[in-house]
């Protein structure tokens, strides 16, 4: 090895590359170099290494951002081909009056419903499901992805709100450890952390169905601003009110059988209370337990949606992608 040289190693999606520059090349030398290996542009790099992250722009040699020998560097990114695959297909003028359609609606209350069109039921859907081949037990993957794809509430609040999604599939825990979802280009994909680390393990199932739900919400807005806030609360007051409803026997979809059940009666009244809906009014002492445990369930629901925020990848790729 030359005194002139350091080596270290690059980890991308489970394969090591060994890399040897001079200390004092540049950053855009070293993203040159692992486009050419990766095919991940400069602009979708990030590297990770002893808690450091460094984004592409900054102008810095490889001694200056920390790079030593025997460093071994973690990459994130997503290729070009990866990028082009998710291109929207919706025109801009199309998108806007979906959007101006979606806002227009007003959330209801109690849904009720004698059929669904055979238009609705074809369109407003998930075109096909994708689960990652190369992971372990991708069958069990395909069986996860189709129960999300035809869970009654969300085929209902898809028919209502006229969501299509062009792929669902699943987010491998080693490509963007941090992120439980992604929403790519408005509805083109979504992608699904349905696994745990071990890659083998399955999360629980009513977990990401609320990622779901937060996804859906970014056909229409990319931002958490307080529009997507609004909408989102909406979707998940909608399918606690759908599977109350129909627990009830008060809801009737002629080709929607099979919903799933809430964990509990307290969670689902909860569910509806802290996502603008109007559960059953408590009663004063004879529902003094019920209410701290309605109490309880809405002050965890709500810090579960403020960490889904965190762990949300939509609006950190559309800015990504907005300055590339």
């Amino acid at each position: 090895m030359s005194a002139e040289t350091i080596s270290f190693s690059v980890s991308f999606r489970g394969t090591t590359h060994e890399v040897s520059l001079a200390p004092d090349a540049p950053l855009i030398r070293l993203e040159a170099l692992l486009e050419e290996l990766t095919s991940v542009p400069p602009t979708l790099q990030k590297l990770l290494f002893r808690g450091k992250k460094v984004h592409h722009g900054d102008n810095l040699t490889l001694a200056q951002i920390g790079l030593r020998d025997g460093i071994n560097v973690q990459m994130l990114g997503s290729t070009a081909q990866e990028i082009d695959s998710v291109n929207v297909t919706e025109s801009d003028h199309r998108r806007k009056e979906r959007i101006l359609r979606e806002r227009a609606l007003k959330p209801q209350v109690k849904v009720r419903s004698t059929g669904s069109s055979t238009v609705a039921s074809t369109t407003y859907v998930f075109h096909k499901i994708e689960p990652l081949s190369h992971l372990p037990k991708p069958e069990t993957a395909l069986e996860r992805l189709s129960k999300l794809s035809n869970d009654p509430a969300i085929r209902h609040i898809m028919q209502k709100h006229k969501f299509s999604v062009g792929v669902l599939t699943e987010l491998a825990p080693h490509e963007q450890p941090h992120l439980l979802g992604l929403n790519v280009d408005a509805g083109q994909s979504i992608k699904l952390r349905i696994r745990t680390d071990a890659y083998d393990g399955f999360r629980p199932y009513l977990e990401v169905r609320r990622v779901l739900c937060h996804e859906l919400a970014h056909n229409v807005w990319g931002d958490h601003d307080n529009n997507f806030k609004e909408l989102n609360s909406q979707l998940n007051s909608e399918v606690a009110e759908f599977e109350a409803a129909e627990k009830r026997g008060t809801h009737y979809l002629s080709d929607l059988r099979g919903a799933y059940k809430p964990s509990s009666n307290e969670e689902a009244e909860a569910l509806i209370h802290v996502l603008g809906g109007h559960g059953t009014p408590l009663g004063d002492s004879a529902e003094d337990r019920r209410r701290r445990a309605l109490d309880a369930a809405t002050a965890r629901l709500r810090k579960e949606e403020e960490e889904l925020e965190k762990s949300c990848g939509t609006t950190e790729r559309s800015k990504l992608i907005s300055q590339s």
